[in-house]
């Protein structure tokens, strides 16, 4: 689907279940660790410096936060996972809104952020599983790769494919928030027949 991310509106934050929206729109969820990089990378697709908050301390999305994009689809911001400094209660909160959404059928696609530079954790790995098991498309895209040069960004790639357990037709973007690095290659996705 072919969308003008210029026409953006930011649409509300659901706190619980009944916030979420369900008026049959194409959602593509954006999830990752807290400190991976997660607005700046819907920032960075919205040529936007600052439109979804990108704060020094991860962990601050606490919410479903919605974005209507074109009045054709939703950029759905997950709650960020394993990192926030958070009280145990509000981590349950997280995951049982969490848990809500995806038991939900909301997504069309999923766009799963990591820090190439970290070595993905038992939470990536659960994200990941819940995908590959739902069977929805999704594209993973390893951000920060302007930290690391070229070459090491390309076989930090390799690595990560084979530490995910990623199958080939997976897309595995190296990406750069910062700089647009493997921007077009995600654009192609989100302007294709995926949703």
């Amino acid at each position: 689907m072919k969308l003008n991310y210029h026409n953006v509106e930011f649409v509300k934050s659901a706190v619980a279940p009944e916030g979420f929206l369900k008026d049959g729109l194409p959602q593509v969820a954006f999830a990752g660790r807290s400190n991976a990089g997660k607005s700046s990378v819907i920032n960075c697709i919205l040529n936007r410096r600052s439109f979804a908050r990108v704060s020094a301390t991860p962990g601050k999305t606490a919410h479903v936060n919605y974005f209507r994009i074109d009045q054709k689809a939703y950029f759905a911001d997950l709650p960020g996972y394993g990192f926030a400094k958070v009280p145990d209660a509000e981590r349950r909160r997280w995951g049982r809104l969490m848990e809500a959404y995806f038991a939900g059928g909301f997504i069309t696609l999923g766009v799963v952020i990591i820090d190439i530079r970290r070595d993905p954790n038992r939470d990536d790995r659960t994200m990941l599983d819940w995908f590959l098991n739902s069977g929805r498309p999704f594209v993973v895209l390893a951000n920060k790769c302007d930290k690391l040069s070229p070459t090491a960004g390309e076989k930090r790639i390799g690595e990560l494919r084979e530490a995910l357990a990623l199958p080939e037709e997976v897309p595995l973007i190296r990406f750069s928030a910062e700089k647009g690095t493997g921007k077009d290659q995600l654009m192609a996705i989100l302007d294709g027949d995926s949703f």
